[in-house]
């Protein structure tokens, strides 16, 4: 851990660089006047909107719409199953099925998905508003990084993975209260360095329903997590036959109240998993690379974060414009993918950080249970 205090608050990170738009905009956090504690900035931390993606941090008595994140509850599901190994011409009976089941990138349902969840929407606006389509949304993978992954694990067992968020109800509840924040920021006195960093009370009306409208994009978020991986496994089981041995379902973009150093504040994961000790958490890395189940270490200096991944080292652009199609596919050797085109280029292995690097940089935040090698990815 480093510490920068050049700022109002602190800012401890758990990397050796930072991108320097990355960390303006953690200064610019620093400079809160409501911030508690210090800034905490994860190893895989690279430049978002307003707060970097990887980033912690600790508010008293506000919520920042930008330091959740457009795509509210984006998170990680894994399961283990009893299968001991898969041969190439089975991982791809395998994801034949998941693309005929599981709808990827822009594409829904073609019917409403079962979820007794839909009931208990909060009577908020911009969540009615949504509420027909994300029917059809839910169980569906989305596009950008979003991906799902069969893996093998140097414990002896196939594990699935799914990375997915709450799809167009978090963008919307996102854009919608950021633009309330914005509205009201000279309504009060906070000197704030970035309109990205526009603020709610947490207890005006503001406050309140976008803190409800969040928690419903948790809940929808790991709801869709939970329906893919029943497919994914159906589709797996369908072609080996076996069983779920354990599973996992977690988020790394939310807001919580939580309780730290005596006093409970509202902790804002762009980017970031929670990891209580002994808190199990799942880390993953690039398409090429190892992904890792984890235990996390209680690290109070982190507010009890660790990274949610590798991290970005380029932009999705960058990505394509700069890599070598070739090169990247060797990289991938042995995998069973879909990187065919130069436009394939911005989820490629060299488009992220190293991850094993990311996890040497956090022996005190998490402990690795389970490595994880790809052996089949489809990206959204």
């Amino acid at each position: 851990m480093k510490t920068i205090k050049t700022e109002k608050f602190p800012i401890k990170m758990w990397l050796d660089e930072i991108e320097p738009d990355a960390l303006k905009q953690a200064k610019n956090l620093a400079n809160l006047p409501f911030v508690y504690k210090w800034i905490a900035l994860m190893p895989d931390s690279h430049v978002g909107f307003g707060m970097p993606i990887g980033g912690v941090l600790a508010t008293r008595e506000v919520i920042i719409p930008n330091c959740v994140g457009v795509d509210i509850g984006c998170g990680m599901a894994a399961v283990k199953t009893d299968i001991s190994g898969l041969d190439t011409g089975q991982i791809k009976m395998v994801l034949a099925l998941v693309r005929q089941w599981i709808p990827l990138g822009f594409t829904h349902h073609r019917s409403d998905q079962p979820w007794e969840g839909f009931n208990r929407a909060p009577d908020i606006p911009i969540i009615q508003q949504q509420l027909g389509s994300a029917r059809r949304q839910l169980g569906t993978l989305g596009g950008g990084n979003h991906f799902l992954e069969i893996q093998q694990g140097d414990d002896g067992n196939i594990w699935l993975m799914v990375h997915s968020g709450s799809r167009n109800f978090g963008l919307q509840t996102a854009s919608t209260y950021h633009k309330k924040a914005v509205a009201l920021s000279g309504k009060y006195a906070a000197d704030i360095p970035d309109k990205d960093l526009s603020f709610l009370p947490v207890d005006s009306k503001e406050g309140k329903e976008y803190f409800a409208a969040m928690n419903f994009c948790l809940q929808f978020a790991a709801a869709s997590r939970a329906l893919m991986m029943e497919r994914f496994t159906e589709a797996l089981f369908t072609v080996v036959p076996g069983s779920v041995v354990d599973e996992i379902n977690i988020h790394h973009n939310y807001a919580a109240f939580e309780t730290h150093f005596g006093r409970e504040v509202l902790i804002h994961r762009k980017g970031a998993t929670r990891a209580d000790a002994g808190l199990r958490g799942i880390i993953p890395g690039s398409m090429g690379t190892a992904s890792y189940i984890t235990r996390g270490l209680g690290n109070p200096d982190s507010f009890m974060s660790c990274s949610h991944g590798a991290g970005r080292k380029m932009g999705r652009k960058q990505a394509i414009r700069t890599l070598n199609l070739e090169e990247e596919r060797r990289k991938l050797e042995g995998i069973v993918h879909g990187v065919r085109a130069a436009r394939d280029l911005e989820e490629a292995p060299g488009a992220y950080k190293d991850i094993d690097t990311v996890m040497e940089n956090q022996k005190d935040l998490t402990q690795i249970l389970v490595r994880l090698r790809p052996l089949g990815v489809i990206k959204g």
